[in-house]
């Protein structure tokens, strides 16, 4: 347990990639995904209520219902609920605001709610790590180590190692790089990059600092926003300011011009780690088979693989399909290979355009 540090936990998004499975009244942070029968939330909140003294979750007015019941362990004053989407570096921001209201010397960590870490015991001697970098006053990211080139992920690249206590494996980030295609992905690779998981720590202060200084505007709002949080105001300022705040990723805003600055380190995180990002991820965390199912309806099958999810209670029969995915909900079913898995957003697209709200 670490006592200054509070565990953030951005707990937004659509998974459109997941669709039909994840829904926007059901995004796939509350969904048991892995067959452990605890939803990717809750298995978030397992981890890193071992690590941090304190956890507070940042989700849409939306969610913040079905967030609360997932997580009885969780005080309602660490739930914060957003009235609108307003991007990563409002939701962190918000979070760091009203932590450091609270307590100025506060060490914040962001995780987000649908991420999969295999290895709890080396996510949290990682997560140790970075606190104490983060202590020393700068932005800690955790860069996974890659187990393949992948085209999904931001990159990162280090540089010379720090002398920091307790923080052996800390190293300075030369830079974070964009999504490359495969060739570049697997030299990046061989050249010992990172993956960028979004895995933020800092002092609540710092973060704070470096938004006044990249992003003055939104820090400004975010920290009227902190210090009206436990207040009777805090409904009126939120209806006044909220909407006002810059969207921007958390990586755009302060991430990529603080390496530049070279203000930020990374930890290196060996540990197991899968954003489930669609249907084709999601079979590499389930356990190993020629088919993979999750749900509660009857499969039948002969000669196939694939990964099969279904939720409608039907008796669902495949013959002769290989590496295929199978979505069956009530309202919905989903046939895919499962090479094209990334391309389900397009559906989720269409049926925007369509005005199918009933289905997303």
């Amino acid at each position: 347990m670490i006592a200054d540090l509070t565990a953030v936990v951005p707990a937004g998004g659509a998974g459109t990639r997941l669709w039909p499975l994840s829904r926007r009244a059901q995004p796939k942070f509350l969904l048991d995904l892995t067959g452990t029968g605890r939803t990717l939330l809750q298995q978030t909140w397992d981890r890193l209520d071992d690590v941090a003294a304190r956890v507070c979750v940042v989700t849409g007015a939306g969610h913040a219902g079905a967030v609360a019941r997932q997580l009885p362990g969780l005080d309602l004053d660490d739930l914060l609920a957003e009235p609108s989407p307003r991007d990563s570096a409002a939701a962190i921001g918000l979070a760091a605001a009203v932590v450091h209201a609270r307590d100025p010397q506060a060490v914040i960590g962001s995780f987000a709610a649908d991420h999969v870490i295999a290895d709890a015991a080396a996510f949290a001697a990682a997560v140790g790590e970075a606190v104490a970098v983060a202590r020393t006053g700068l932005l800690v990211t955790i860069g996974i180590t890659p187990t393949h080139p992948a085209t999904g992920f931001g990159y990162i690249r280090a540089g010379a190692a720090l002398d920091v206590p307790d923080a052996p494996s800390a190293l300075a980030v030369a830079e974070f790089v964009e999504k490359p295609d495969a060739e570049t992905a697997a030299g990046y690779v061989a050249q010992g990059y990172r993956w960028n998981a979004g895995m933020f720590v800092a002092r609540a202060s710092v973060l704070l600092d470096l938004l006044a200084e990249y992003r003055p505007a939104l820090a400004e709002g975010l920290r009227v926003l902190g210090a009206a949080w436990d207040g009777p105001d805090r409904q009126r300022v939120l209806d006044e300011v909220w909407p006002q705040l810059e969207k921007v990723a958390v990586d755009y805003a302060v991430a990529e011009p603080a390496a530049a600055a070279g203000r930020v380190a990374v930890v290196p995180g060996a540990f197991g780690w899968d954003d489930v990002g669609d249907f084709d991820s999601l079979g590499t965390v389930l356990p190993a088979g020629d088919l993979q199912v999750i749900g509660d309806g009857e499969l039948l099958a002969t000669d196939s693989t694939g990964v099969v999810v279904t939720t409608s209670g039907r008796v669902v029969a495949l013959i002769g399909l290989h590496d295929v995915v199978v979505v069956d909900t009530p309202d919905a079913v989903l046939v895919a290979a499962r090479s094209h898995a990334q391309q389900v957003k397009g559906v989720v697209d269409r049926l925007t355009a369509a005005g199918r709200t009933d289905l997303l």
